[in-house]
């Protein structure tokens, strides 16, 4: 697994410093407004013999972002990968929040950010889906909190 920096890391060198402070800024924000998240943004090349998915997959359960005791259904981590050699990217949440984000809204905010990806504009794309995130987790938010829970929630 590589050494990743915490929130915003990238290995490949594409992202300058302004723009990690400015996504780290975004990021705090986020986990302001949802305390129980925990944001992490991973620009890496991996290796072409095996699937993105997969990478994907591996890193963010190896990684532990949301942390050592957030396991199962308290890991309330989101993370974001892209691979800008394989033009390829991913959101992977953590097992509590799968419920809430879909798969289908996750893809969703993947090809809005898409274009701005493939035209190496990493700081357009990753502000679009991040806000796009925000969105999401606020609209779930809503939906979550109108939802009647049941003792075994929690």
């Amino acid at each position: 697994m590589p050494r990743l920096a915490p929130v915003v890391a990238d290995t490949t060198g594409q992202l300058k410093g302004a723009v990690i402070g400015k996504l780290k800024r975004q990021i705090t924000q986020m986990q302001r407004r949802y305390p129980q998240l925990v944001v992490q943004v991973v620009m890496h090349r991996f290796l072409a013999e095996h699937p993105f998915q997969m990478h994907a997959f591996w890193l963010f359960n190896a990684g532990a972002f949301a942390g050592e005791a957030k396991r199962g259904r308290n890991n309330h981590a989101v993370m974001v990968v892209v691979d800008p050699f394989r033009m390829e990217s991913a959101i992977v949440p953590g097992y509590g929040l799968e419920a809430l984000l879909q798969q289908e809204a996750l893809d969703h905010l993947l090809a809005m950010a898409g274009p701005a990806f493939e035209s190496a504009k990493w700081e357009l794309g990753f502000t679009v889906l991040l806000e796009g995130l925000d969105q999401l987790l606020e609209t779930v938010t809503v939906l979550d909190e109108a939802g009647e829970s049941s003792a075994g929630d929690y």
